[in-house]
């Protein structure tokens, strides 16, 4: 069980939370590419996304510490994955929920967080995950029972990836790493990953993937892309001091193409930002030595994208 939680607590917590992490790294082969990646199947946490982490972590140690009360409010804004995540663990502790989403996020996380319980709220996100974040702050700074996880700020997101899943990794893929690929939301996975296997791999090469339509890192204005839970419109504050290599820059088009790909071809039923880091990764193995091992993040489950062009879109481009 991937907590912070001391013995003591531990023996209250409900048997979900056994369920989240220790998931296992796949092997995916692309003969045509040369390539062999590893990748984390994050998708099979019990709400289907790596998020399962953040909220347990976080909510565990907020309790531990006595922030969180029997009436305290959850309060988080999210593009679907957490909140998602906030509600399966927040319920499962026995507190009430409530997700600051973007109108423009599909539906199906709507019907998910609801069907946790969670309450939604709706915005428009002209300033991308800083309007909802603005919006909590003014909520909690109004009804004191509101808790804040603040998951795009929180250190406690990345110590978390350093403590279990960089570990995991470096435990199922003995050996030399070479490589590190993955896109950033609050930055957390990138930054904990990064540091794990850097420190056992001084040479690797971390690499962060983000939308070829808000190459934010790339020094371009961020614009509206089709993968969501990454690059919402600024950089996190997590990112920063993470030893990025370089940003490798991928098309919603291409991202949308190789998740159809992981479905047929591997049997993987993943989201587009899965996708999009696979396409990252497959870009990465082209500058690095021949052989290059090289290990990514399956993020979550596609069953929360059938209303977006991952289902509803037949064409295809190149990789």
């Amino acid at each position: 069980m991937n907590t912070v939680a001391s013995p003591a607590l531990a023996q209250s917590l409900p048997p979900l939370l056994a369920l989240i992490g220790h998931t296992p790294l796949v092997e995916l082969r692309f003969p045509e590419e040369g390539v062999t990646l590893h990748a984390k199947a994050e998708f099979l946490n019990p709400s289907g996304s790596i998020k399962d982490r953040l909220a347990a972590c976080l909510l565990l140690d907020a309790r531990e510490r006595g922030l969180l009360q029997p009436d305290s409010i959850i309060v988080e804004c999210s593009s679907g994955n957490t909140g998602i995540a906030l509600a399966m663990v927040g319920t499962a502790l026995g507190y009430r929920v409530k997700i600051l989403m973007s109108e423009t996020a599909s539906v199906e996380r709507r019907h998910l967080m609801r069907h946790f319980g969670a309450e939604l709220v709706l915005f428009k996100a002209d300033r991308g995950y800083l309007t909802g974040i603005e919006m909590s702050e003014r909520m909690a700074a109004e009804e004191p029972r509101i808790f804040l996880p603040r998951q795009f700020a929180n250190p406690i997101n990345a110590q978390d990836h350093v403590d279990h899943t960089g570990r995991e990794i470096l435990a199922q893929l003995p050996g030399r790493i070479d490589a590190f690929v993955s896109g950033y939301g609050t930055g957390g996975t990138l930054n904990g990953c990064s540091r794990a296997l850097r420190a056992a791999h001084p040479g690797i090469k971390i690499v962060a993937m983000e939308p070829a339509e808000a190459a934010m890192l790339s020094g371009e204005s961020p614009c509206c892309h089709n993968i969501e839970g990454v690059a919402g419109g600024y950089l996190p504050p997590l990112l920063k001091g993470v030893p990025i290599d370089w940003p490798e820059k991928v098309s919603s088009a291409d991202a949308l193409t190789m998740t159809r790909r992981l479905a047929r071809e591997f049997g993987l039923l993943v989201g587009t930002s899965s996708g999009a880091n696979v396409v990252a990764s497959l870009r990465a193995a082209q500058k690095l030595p021949a052989g290059a091992r090289i290990v990514t993040i399956l993020c979550d489950r596609a069953e929360r994208y059938y209303s977006t062009k991952l289902f509803g879109d037949s064409g295809v481009s190149s990789v």
